[in-house]
């Protein structure tokens, strides 16, 4: 038997500073490659995280991410703000702690 080719998932955020991302798409097989092509024909940044993105794939669409998974989405919208050179590449996240150690 031969096994089933790999689907790929998509899920595609919105997230509007101070709310929690939500989940505006999602889908596997030609429906996650539609969700890629669109965002990458509007200029988004496309991170491939197939563990977090089968993650997501549970919420429900317009649902907010669940707390569990804010620090695995803050990191991907970190990589979408400096792909589009919304925070320059090397600085901190806006909101980011920084650990400073004294003297």
């Amino acid at each position: 038997m031969n096994a089933p080719p790999d689907r790929r998932t998509a899920i595609a955020l919105q997230y509007q500073h101070p709310g929690v991302p939500r989940v505006t798409a999602k889908g596997q097989g030609e429906v996650a490659e539609r969700i890629i092509a669109t965002a990458r024909a509007a200029g988004v940044a496309v991170e491939e995280n197939p563990a977090l993105a089968e993650a997501l794939a549970h919420v429900e669409l317009d649902d907010e991410i669940p707390e569990a998974l804010y620090k695995a989405v803050a990191q991907v919208i970190v990589f979408v703000l400096r792909a589009s050179g919304q925070i320059p590449a090397g600085s901190a996240a806006p909101g980011a702690k920084t650990a400073t150690k004294k003297p």
